[in-house]
């Protein structure tokens, strides 16, 4: 099934033994640079490689390093991040160029030989006991997938540039979707990429995946995962094969399972490069789908703060939703929203049934017969009875811009909490965007953006 596809899109995913050398090589580099460094600066640390080159499961092109500073477990935290940050800055400058990033703790992003080069101070972990921070288990992570998949290498390649393709791919939390990690498992779990595919829908009835059995050896705290994401309400819970405390999936959403769970039905049933490759969507004119829809588009543009994508994204995200929610509660209709950025300008589109509403909404109160009844009726104008129940006539400003403009001076929409000044300056548009987010309101509006069947 699929087979001339799949062996067409190997050829363009498969590394080639010139860049598999050159590769080896960096790494190599690399290796001996941070040895050499770790040497003058008399630290008891221990390189390691990991990530999608350390386990040979990266796509052709792919060549971002992950190179770990681990050091000993009796380090403490802070000496961590300060050895660590200074031990990352001194391998960067016999490297090309570097900067500052931020994550649980402080690392080094460098480049080298064009390819970008992370080194990021971890703990030297041999268990998941041993874990203390997010990243030292990507040590373990590297070493099972390393006994694990058996030879499974291109299989994993397959999945990855599917999900890729399909735009499910990444764990960020604002993606959502299969992190590398969790598709090496899949395959080394099931297979192969068409035998994950055939499994969408059992993965997601049998709900719990478990590669180690972690429930028989340590049930009480797989157990405990497995309570707490099942609240959490997570499509898949898969149990780490290095820390039964951990769910690979958690940053999964429902929607990334659906487009993985349709493409997969789709791609069995009629195998295409398409998935895999898929080709730019069309651009159209935004106002010709308000126009065909009836609806109206407010977006709102206001300065980018300096966040990472990792911050600023889904505190946009959240300022979309508050928006969403304070105009259903006021009366209008949101058909759906979106958020980003562009340049310097970050924005927010919220689709609407209306941009007008009555001068006027009822307002219910209590029981007439109560104190708070009595004073319902001595604070409002128009007062009137429906059985026991008072009610009022409240005079409201019409225009959806003044309506959000009142929700954000009130504070009446939960916004992200480094947004909430930069919103309140944003200007406000109606039906109209300018030239650099025309192409985005077209893919908004006509749902290409996020759609699974458009």
């Amino acid at each position: 099934m699929g087979i001339s596809v799949i062996g067409e899109v190997l050829k363009k995913i498969r590394p080639t033994e010139e860049e598999r050398a050159f590769v080896n090589g960096l790494m190599v580099e690399l290796g001996e640079i941070a040895e050499e460094t770790v040497g003058e600066l008399g630290l008891e640390v221990k390189p390691y490689f990991v990530g999608s080159l350390a386990k040979d499961t990266y796509l052709a092109g792919d060549h971002d390093v992950d190179l770990f500073l681990a050091f000993p477990l009796e380090t403490p935290p802070e000496e961590l991040r300060e050895k660590g940050l200074e031990l990352g800055k001194a391998i960067a400058e016999k490297l090309d160029s570097h900067e500052v990033a931020y994550a649980e703790h402080p690392y080094v992003r460098a480049s080298y030989r064009g390819v970008s080069v992370d080194l990021v101070p971890c703990y030297n972990v041999n268990s998941w006991r041993d874990v203390k921070t997010a990243v030292d288990r990507s040590i373990l992570h590297t070493r099972w997938v390393n006994e694990n998949i058996k030879g499974k290498n291109d299989e994993v390649r397959l999945l990855k540039r599917f999900l890729k393709g399909i735009n499910a791919y990444g764990s960020e939390i604002y993606v959502r979707g299969f992190s590398g990690y969790l598709a090496e498992i899949l395959v080394i779990k099931y297979g192969s990429f068409l035998d994950v595919l055939e499994k969408a829908d059992f993965m997601l009835r049998q709900k719990i995946i478990d590669p180690e059995n972690w429930l028989r050896k340590e049930p009480e705290i797989a157990m405990r995962t497995v309570k707490r994401e099942i609240e959490e309400d997570r499509p898949l819970i898969v149990l780490d094969p290095v820390d039964p405390r951990r769910n690979v999936a958690a940053n999964l959403s429902w929607e990334r399972y659906g487009v993985f769970y349709f493409n997969a039905v789709e791609f069995l049933e009629g195998p295409s490069t398409k998935f895999f490759f898929p080709e730019k969507a069309e651009a159209g004119d935004y106002l010709d789908e308000l126009r065909r829809k009836g609806t109206h588009l407010v977006t709102l543009i206001f300065g980018k703060p300096d966040l990472i994508d990792d911050l600023l994204l889904p505190q946009l995200e959240k300022s979309a939703r508050g928006l969403e929610k304070a105009l259903e509660r006021e009366g209008f209709g949101v058909l759906g929203w979106n958020c980003g950025y562009s340049g310097d300008k970050a924005f927010i589109m919220l689709e609407v049934e209306r941009v007008e509403r009555p001068a006027v909404k009822i307002h219910p109160g209590p029981e007439f017969f109560t104190e708070r009844g009595r004073d319902f009726y001595r604070k409002n104008g128009r007062v009137w009875l429906r059985g026991k129940m008072l009610y009022a006539e409240k005079r409201v400003k019409e225009n959806i811009l003044d309506v959000i403009s009142e929700l954000l001076e009130k504070n009446q929409a939960s916004l992200g909490k480094n947004l909430r000044e930069a919103v309140k300056y944003a200007d406000f548009l109606v039906d109209y965007v300018p030239g650099e987010l025309e192409e985005e309101a077209y893919l908004f509006l006509s749902r290409k953006k996020e759609g699974l069947k458009v």
